[in-house]
């Protein structure tokens, strides 16, 4: 297994977002996690991330364990492990997180330069490829503002991918944008689908879901309620609460 996450609990204040939560995902898998708002979706992809920080479970990725819980109290691994670990995963967020006074290519090159200690020349080739590959070629000089959601979208993801992540999050990757742009930061999900890119997505887009999904997992109230393929979620859920989430979705 790519990522094991076992019994995770996550608390803010009194509330408890995370209920002993456990995930397992292999290498070239896509596993896609749907549930409704508060559910803990986010928080979780948070706390694989280093994001945030567990109250107690267990996390290893790639073989390396980030966190452990002994006598009962959360225990992460030292820092230089945990930095290792960080550069094996990838966070694609909502709302793009681009430097807005970097130019498209400056955001995906000084990244690679900054957390890889890659050489100038070597992270323009790489960023220039990726450019090319999410058909923004010419956006090179161009600054986040003079782009469309979709395009800084693409150009996140494209960071993201230049860091060479094993595994690659997505957290409700088009919910920023207007319905007739989500189709191309989908198209570009399902090519890296197609090229066996490890990924755990959230997100509201059930036919999407539906299509790319290995296996979906539905989340409710910190739990994992229901999982399996999108045939048996879909086509054939046993849990009640995941069929009133799904009938609530095909009336929405």
């Amino acid at each position: 297994m790519l990522l094991v996450a076992e019994n995770i609990k996550k608390k803010f204040d009194s509330e408890n977002v995370l209920e002993d939560m456990s995930l397992e995902v292999k290498e070239g898998e896509v596993v896609v996690i749907i549930g409704p708002s508060g559910s803990g979706k986010s928080t979780l992809l948070r706390c694989l991330t280093q994001l945030e920080q567990v109250d107690s479970g267990r996390v290893e990725i790639d073989g390396k364990l980030m966190v452990d819980t002994i006598n009962g109290k959360a225990q992460y691994a030292d820092s230089n492990k945990l930095h290792e670990i960080l550069l094996d995963v990838g966070l694609v967020f909502q709302n793009f997180n681009l430097f807005p006074h970097y130019s498209v290519l400056k955001n995906i090159v000084d990244a690679q330069i900054k957390v890889l200690k890659r050489g100038k020349k070597d992270a323009t080739h790489i960023a220039i490829e990726l450019l090319k590959k999410m058909n923004l070629a010419d956006r090179g000089d161009a600054y986040p503002c003079e782009l469309s959601g979709g395009q800084q979208q693409r150009i996140a993801i494209a960071r993201a991918l230049a860091l060479n992540p094993k595994i690659l999050f997505f957290d409700e990757p088009t919910s920023a944008l207007d319905p007739e742009l989500t189709g191309e930061i989908l198209k570009v999900i399902r090519d890296l689908a197609r090229e066996n890119m490890t990924m755990v997505i959230v997100t509201h887009e059930m036919a999407f879901a539906r299509e790319v999904a290995d296996r979906v997992i539905f989340m409710d109230n910190g739990l994992v309620v229901e999982e399996g393929t999108p045939e048996e979620l879909f086509g054939n859920s046993i849990n009640q609460r995941t069929k009133d989430f799904l009938q609530r979705y095909s009336e929405s």
